[in-house]
């Protein structure tokens, strides 16, 4: 019975081994061999999973002396070469199906032999011109007491401006940068001007050359572990050429992106001082979360770089994952009160170039709204339609048993059917979509799908026993227009017939457990191979779908939570840019889609993907049920959440 049962074992270990192959070989174009070689490729055991240079290491050399470890940035596989044949071998019999426990997690790894490892060493990146990091520019009594300094408490009749933006905080003082126009009311200082601890420091940054004047603004943002910021460059009217920026609290990775595709990222060691000047300070951009943002761990050199050494994450041999803490940011700045006249015009908004666009406004009319869905909703999924299909592959769980309980030959409507991923569940099921590119591949795909819009379906009143609606109405941009689709599907529906509705959540943590899509955070959104898990290749990506089946229920919550402390309302309206796999902080926002070009262009600038943004409305806890209850002739027979989408099952009466 043991021998039987380690039998077993061994062959499901054998089955996951050789689908990690294979999907190598399709997705990463890497070849295994199953002849012994002094090289392995380590499936799930990379740096894009959470895998860091000292855990993998540590297993490799009981196995045998390690001559290389390569692993690839936000790569979910790593390469080992051992000085002999013997290492690899004992590595491949006792690694193959072990778990590899990293941090809080636990990582089961699948080796096979390679001939050779063929990733190229990518060379370093020079630093932004006019860059500079000084480690070790306060003290750990001077770091104290600056974070000492900060209020975070609101307060009534608070002489500085706080606010909660993209799940960080923010103070500033002296003067108030405003988001929503990306710059500075010059004529509106501030009554705090900066904390007195604040000017031994920016002295001693005098003293030292790295500035000629003393500025007069400073920003305070505190970031949490899985925190950071879109790429940005500081808007060149309102501030003077020199930033200042020390890093305390916890290192991170800054990012800095030249137009033309260059990117070079700098490690900032607590208590480090940060120089932006020249260049660096107005042409390159500026991001927190190397390439992935938010998350918990930084991408860092193994080894210590030498002072003033760029830090490149491309391809090199040396890089680890450092765990992130809390990070607070000192930005120092100067106003600035005459035009910029600074050598990069293009990038200057003083200069005739165009100033950041703050984003569309949320609809006043319904003109209006029909606008923003037809530029945001329905252009957008027309462009992107045949790699969003590639994107969609599973049917949630949920989704295909409400499908399959209904009668055979029951009359069903897919509104909103996509890529017609829920056609092939029910035979009965016919499908319509705004989307003329995504009809056509149903199509193609051998369905039966029309092209019309959610709010006007060409059936027949009350001709259909069920109906879906999965991943639509969150993207009306109106209560108004939310309600005339729930109507328009009870519409559809024969007496007693029912309607499936998915929206997604607001809450993308519900019952202490957070949604796939938050825990997807080594994975952009460019619908790419997941990095997360090497298997798991047909995982869901870039809206609010999900594959999981929870056993989270909704019970008795008819009624909009008005818990919505430390939600942030955008300034004047105006929709602000979600940043993908973190907490949602408004209702209304637009969401990137990153869509892949040519295979002959990402080599040449792999960073560069065409970026489109798609409106969502995400729904609060109850909003859904309230929203079905206004509809008469309905009743809402049960709901529940479903990995990071509110979910109702409509009867009508």
């Amino acid at each position: 019975l043991e021998k039987s049962r380690k039998s077993k074992e061994e062959k499901k270990v054998l089955r996951k081994q050789l689908k990690a192959s294979h999907t190598l070989l399709k997705h990463e174009g890497v070849c295994t061999t199953p002849q012994p070689t002094k090289s392995l490729v380590i499936a799930n055991g990379g740096l894009g999973n959470g895998v860091s240079r000292e855990e993998l290491t540590a297993a490799l050399q009981e196995m045998g002396e390690v001559e290389k470890l390569l692993m690839p940035p936000h790569k979910p596989y790593a390469f080992v070469t051992f000085r002999s044949e013997d290492g690899a071998r004992k590595a491949h019999a006792n690694l193959n199906g072990w778990k590899l426990q990293c941090g809080e997690s636990s990582i089961t790894l699948y080796l096979s032999y390679v001939d050779s490892v063929k990733c190229k060493e990518a060379a370093s990146v020079p630093l932004p011109e006019g860059l500079a990091l000084v480690e070790h520019f306060v003290s750990p009594e001077e770091e104290a007491q600056l974070l000492n300094v900060i209020d975070w408490s609101p307060t009534q009749g608070d002489v500085t401006a706080q606010k909660s933006l993209k799940h960080r905080r923010v103070k500033h003082y002296g003067f108030e940068f405003r988001y929503d126009i990306n710059n500075v009311d010059k004529d509106k200082p501030l009554a705090a001007g900066l904390p007195d601890e604040c000017v031994p420091i920016l002295q001693r940054c005098v003293e030292q050359g790295h500035t000629n004047v003393l500025p007069d603004q400073l920003t305070v943002n505190q970031y949490e572990s899985g925190q950071g910021i879109p790429p940005h460059v500081d808007t060149h009217s309102a501030f003077e050429d020199t930033i200042l920026s020390l890093s305390l609290g916890a290192k991170t990775v800054m990012e800095f992106r030249h137009p033309d595709g260059r990117v070079a990222a700098v490690v900032l060691p607590e208590r480090s001082l940060l120089v932006m000047k020249g260049e660096s300070r107005y042409l390159w951009s500026v991001v927190f979360c190397v390439r992935i943002t938010p998350r918990k761990v930084d991408m860092v050199p193994a080894e210590a770089p030498r002072a003033g050494a760029p830090t490149e994450p491309g391809i090199q041999s040396n890089l680890t994952l450092s765990r992130r803490g809390t990070r607070t940011s000192f930005t120092f700045r100067k106003i600035r009160h005459e035009p910029c006249r600074c050598a990069f015009p293009s990038a200057c908004d003083s200069q005739g170039a165009p100033s950041p666009s703050p984003g569309p406004s949320l609809p006043s009319c319904p003109a209006d709204a029909a606008r923003l869905e037809e530029e945001y909703v329905h252009r957008v999924y027309s462009t992107i339609a045949s790699h969003f299909s590639d994107t969609r592959h599973t049917p949630w769980p949920r989704v295909c048993h409400f499908l399959s309980s209904l009668p055979s030959g029951s009359v069903l409507a897919d509104v909103g059917c996509g890529n017609g991923k829920y056609l092939g569940v029910n035979a009965d099921l016919v499908g319509c979509d705004r989307s003329t590119a995504l009809v056509q591949i149903c199509a193609a795909r051998g369905y039966h799908a029309f092209v019309s819009d959610a709010l006007s379906v060409p059936l027949r009143t009350a001709s259909c026993d069920a109906c879906i609606s999965i991943a639509v109405i969150h993207h009306f941009s109106t209560a108004e227009r939310r309600l005339a689709a729930v109507k328009e599907l009870v519409r559809l529906l024969k007496p007693g017939g029912q309607a499936l509705i998915y929206v997604w959540a607001f809450e993308q943590e519900y019952n202490k457990q957070k949604s796939k899509y938050l825990k997807q955070i080594f994975k952009e959104d460019h619908g790419e191979f997941s990095s997360t898990n090497l298997l798991s290749e047909k995982s869901q990506k870039s809206s609010g779908e999900q594959i999981s089946d929870p056993s989270c229920h909704l019970e008795n919550s008819h009624k909009p939570s008005d818990n919505m402390q430390g939600v942030s309302r955008v300034p004047d309206a105006h929709l602000s840019v979600h940043t993908n796999r973190t907490a949602f902080i408004s209702q209304d926002l637009l969401v990137p889609w990153h869509l892949k070009g040519g295979k002959s262009q990402q080599e040449e600038n792999p960073d560069l993907f065409p970026v489109f943004h798609r409106y969502y409305h995400v729904f609060q806890q109850g909003e859904l049920e309230h929203l079905c209850a206004q509809v008469s002739g309905v009743k809402v027979k049960s709901s529940y959440h479903d990995q990071g989408n509110w979910c109702v099952v409509l009867q009508k009466e």
